[in-house]
């Protein structure tokens, strides 16, 4: 049985617009073949969004929202083929969600791709220093604590990428699961192009305040 890393899940999802999940089990059943994979999930019917990949999103809309006394404000500009799709409620309620889940989840960028670097290369330093120093693995072979870094940098990007987070309203999803449900719903290529996220006070000292505990459970209540 081939091992099935993160890498080659991230790269049969990123193929073919299926869930994390989806790819993961398609690659398990293929024992590794990333062809073979993607044979199983067009089977399936999780790969329609895999010949959107290339097409152009260049309408959509930037939606906002302000979180209940104006201490957290969100932008964020989701992007679509075609204006007939931008205009639907659909859409729109899309990108509403989208902006308050970034004011609940608080991510730093949108995907894998755009975190630094340096970046990278500093956490993935605070996660072996952090295996190593842990007793439990004094004896573990190297190996073993690449693996043990390798799932702290997953649990870095669900934490810090947007399209990696759980769904603040369906945290069984990510974000990006979301979009793909869109994807194949509409029919269109759909993207999240970037986001600001404003705290009032932010870099200033001043009591602590559970703002993302608060929109989440907005969130929650108007499910």
């Amino acid at each position: 049985m081939a091992e099935i890393t993160s890498a080659a899940v991230k790269s049969l999802r990123e193929k073919t617009g299926a869930g994390m999940m989806e790819c993961k089990k398609a690659l398990t059943e293929a024992d590794g073949s990333e062809a073979q994979a993607i044979e199983i999930l067009r089977k399936r019917g999780m790969a329609a969004a895999t010949k959107k990949q290339g097409r152009i999103a260049a309408e959509g809309a930037v939606g906002s929202y302000i979180h209940m006394g104006g201490k957290v404000g969100v932008l964020v500009e989701v992007n679509c083929e075609t204006d007939f799709v931008a205009r639907t409620e659909e859409f729109q309620a899309l990108v509403k969600d989208i902006a308050m889940h970034i004011a609940a989840a608080e991510p730093r960028f949108v995907t894998r791709e755009e975190v630094a670097p340096d970046v990278l290369d500093k956490e993935r330093e605070i996660a072996r220093a952090q295996a190593k120093n842990d007793p439990k693995n004094a004896s573990k072979p190297e190996q073993v604590i690449d693996k043990i870094v390798e799932g702290r940098m997953n649990k870095f990007y669900e934490e810090a990428v947007l399209l990696d987070q759980p769904f603040v309203k369906d945290p069984a999803k990510t974000v990006n699961d979301l979009l793909t449900e869109k994807i194949a719903k509409t029919g269109e290529r759909i993207t999240v192009r970037r986001f600001a996220r404003y705290k009032m006070g932010e870099g200033l000292e001043k009591r602590g305040e559970d703002f993302g505990g608060e929109v989440a459970s907005l969130a929650g209540g108007n499910q």
